[in-house]
């Protein structure tokens, strides 16, 4: 072995080294007899690798590589910044516009969570359950979920070319967005049955509990007497949001907390004077509905304030620390994450309803380069059908307790 591929190999092993390290302080470990026993076996498959692979290997790209997968395997939203990564990842997060799209990594694969009413994603016809195959000609499958987020941001009217796949579709379809400023989508609200008011809210921004507060009065006088709390396809937003958005409707009670391994634990009670509506609601869910609306959802449910309805949701729900390194990479790590009021990582399995009632759904095929998306097609909304079901019934849904 050269003196330079010894100096890469030890390098290598030492940063391993460290990050296992990390892992261990942070309770990945925890439990176990003998925790530094696969450091052993990183020097083995080094060696290996060195020794009995088809040509001499770029430990350069194989350190990279391993970091990425390590810092992965932890969560999806656990990364490893190489230095040039970490310079665009600062640069690009600065940007004020982007496509539009809420996105998670899953085993290897870039998919859309939801996507942003009016953003260049949604008039392009993208949708959940999309996989972004690649970005600007480079695959997903080697990008950290911190580098796809900020190479879909950067600033207003610059392009970007994704090649997206699509449930029961073939071939990648190339599609050419360009970054936009997309203001944060109003609350929309109607009387949809007799003394029912209906209420939409497809992202929870800062300040959009207040616009709920607002629509809750404006039905209210307009007759409704209960209300239904529509979170589908909300994925984006602040969890101060939901915190606060949950509090409009609880008067007491926990409404959620948030923990790490080394991050105390915080708890978020409903405070009586935020309180604004004690009618009797419903909440929909489904697939599509993540992070600050999940919280709300779960303070619902734990709460026995409301039905929830509709699908299980994503689970999103963890914060991340920024840890620069040395040689200017740079660590991005889970260090806590939100529980619901009975203890159930948000994360992990996301909020499963009280009442299941599934969506129907037909996915339509991706449109074309340069044709409009296809206008979905009509179809009943069975969980808003069951909620109003349900809310019609005579007292069958609590009121603020």
């Amino acid at each position: 072995m050269r003196d330079r591929d010894k100096l890469v190999v030890v390098s290598f092993s030492t940063v391993l080294a460290l990050v296992l390290l990390i892992g261990v302080l942070l309770g990945q470990e925890k439990g176990s007899p003998e925790p530094y026993r696969p450091l052993g076996v990183l020097s083995e498959v080094l060696a290996r690798i060195q020794s009995d692979y088809v040509e001499d290997p770029n430990f350069t790209k194989v350190s990279q590589g391993a970091l990425h997968g390590l810092l992965e395997s932890l969560d999806p939203y656990s990364s490893y910044l190489t230095p040039d990564e970490y310079k665009d990842y600062q640069r690009r997060s600065k940007g004020e516009a982007t496509v539009g799209a809420v996105v998670s990594k899953r085993a290897g694969f870039v998919s859309i969570v939801a996507t942003l009413p009016g953003s260049p994603a949604q008039k392009a016809g993208l949708q959940a359950g999309d996989i972004i195959e690649s970005i600007d000609g480079r695959t997903t499958r080697e990008m950290s979920l911190a580098e796809v987020t900020s190479r879909l941001e950067g600033t207003p009217g610059s392009a970007v070319k994704l090649a997206v796949v699509r449930e029961r579709a073939g071939e990648p379809k190339p599609f050419d967005l360009r970054r936009e400023v997309v203001p944060a989508p109003d609350v929309t609200g109607r009387i949809i049955a007799p003394g029912i008011g209906y209420l939409r809210a497809e992202a929870l921004p800062k300040g959009e509990s207040q616009k709920i507060a607002a629509r809750i009065r404006e039905l209210r006088r307009s007759g409704a007497t209960k209300f239904i709390l529509d979170l589908r396809d909300n994925a984006s937003g602040e969890m101060d949001e939901g915190i606060a958005t949950a509090n409009l409707f609880l008067r007491r009670g926990l409404i959620g907390y948030l923990q790490g391994q080394q991050y105390p634990r915080q708890s978020f009670m409903a405070d009586a004077g935020k309180t604004l509506a004690e009618e009797p609601v419903a909440v929909l869910v489904n697939h599509s509905t993540g992070g600050a609306a999940e919280l709300v959802a779960a303070a619902m449910l734990d709460n026995h304030r409301g039905d929830v309805i509709g699908e299980r949701t994503f689970g999103i729900g963890s914060v991340q620390k920024v840890i620069p390194l040395d040689d200017g990479s740079a660590l991005l790590l889970s260090v806590a994450k939100y529980y619901s009021p009975s203890g159930k990582q948000i994360q992990e399995g996301g909020v499963t309803p009280n009442v299941a009632v599934e969506e129907q759904r037909e996915p339509a095929p991706l449109s074309e380069p340069g044709q409009p998306p296809a206008p979905p097609k009509p179809r009943e909304d069975a969980p808003l059908k069951r909620a109003i079901e349900l809310l019609s019934q005579p007292e069958a849904l609590p009121k603020a307790a």
